[in-house]
């Protein structure tokens, strides 16, 4: 491991705002839930989500936000916004605007969502009202490419210090073709979303990368990879920044996942959250010590949220 993304180690103590709350979705059951951070006082909060698989919560406003996926080949995802508790539920971003949209990133900063299109080829944003609609980034166009799982885009999150966003191209299962890109937060002057030249590969021959949370404190990016041990099935993390002229390195820090789909960083509690397919929720340190089993046999689990 290299001194460039080493985390400062903070204790363990117990604090009167240590506890907070995580919100999860369940893919195979269309719901949504919130609990405790110790696993405790599990609620169903919102449910018959069209198979819902990003999540943000947006604290401050009271707001949660998801993607539901829907059928991939009926073109119907869509994004919608509920209170914390699961009233007031809208659509935002409704069907024919976005294909599969997957992974969502809240940037409070511009008060904008991005999120990843999975068969559209597409990382896409909107207003937190979901008007204004952009596409930043098209990776294909057509059914042929959108056959083409090395095209598929799936998770997202934003360095607005550096005003670059950064995405997952899954590739096909088990394949060693995934992929991390990054890229200015704006399409460049007189380019496209399918032209622009200022896309970066930042890490290659991934096994199944899938969700993305940038620790910015540290300036270290967090993803899951669902494909098959010893690489896959983990927790990654690298530092952002230039690398040392040693290279930059890659450092797996959680294994034993059951194909690894949601992560949430609690920087200031050194924690982090993360949801498997397999239907179970872990906690660990930022560095991956102390590993604990939240919550299991939950049905199929996919994106997860902090506050």
């Amino acid at each position: 491991m290299t001194d460039a993304f080493v985390t400062k180690p903070k204790p363990l103590v117990e604090r009167k705002d240590a506890i907070g709350r995580l919100f999860f979705l369940e893919l195979s059951g269309g719901r949504i839930h919130s609990v405790k951070t110790d696993g405790t006082d599990q609620r169903v909060i919102v449910t018959r989500c069209h198979l819902p698989d990003g999540i943000v919560v947006d604290a401050e406003a009271g707001h949660i936000y998801w993607t539901n996926m829907g059928v991939p080949k009926l073109n119907d995802g869509s994004i919608e916004r509920a209170d914390l508790d699961g009233g007031n539920r809208k659509v935002i971003i409704p069907q024919g605007l976005t294909h599969t949209p997957k992974q969502l990133h809240l940037e409070k900063r511009t008060g904008k969502l991005y999120w990843c299109d999975r068969e559209g080829m597409r990382v896409m944003r909107a207003n937190l009202d979901g008007t204004n609609v952009e596409t930043l980034v098209q990776t294909g166009e057509g059914e042929d490419d959108s056959r083409d799982a090395t095209r598929w885009c799936v998770g997202i999150t934003v360095d607005p210090e550096r005003e670059q966003i950064y995405w997952t191209q899954k590739g096909p299962d088990d394949s060693g073709l995934g992929c991390i890109f990054r890229a200015g937060m704006d399409v460049p002057s007189g380019e496209t979303a399918r032209t622009r030249t200022d896309i970066e590969v930042f890490f290659d021959h991934l096994p199944e990368p899938i969700d993305l949370e940038l620790d910015l404190e540290n300036r270290v990016l967090y993803w899951t990879d669902r494909g098959n041990p010893p690489l896959g099935n983990t927790v990654n993390r690298a530092a952002i920044d230039p690398p040392t002229r040693n290279g930059r390195a890659q450092e797996i820090v959680l294994g034993s996942l059951m194909e690894g789909i949601g992560i949430a960083l609690d920087v200031a509690g050194d924690r982090m959250f993360v949801t498997d397919l397999g239907g179970s929720i872990y906690s660990a340190r930022l560095d991956g010590s102390e590993k604990r089993m939240l919550l299991y046999a939950q049905g199929n689990l996919a994106g997860i949220a902090h506050i």
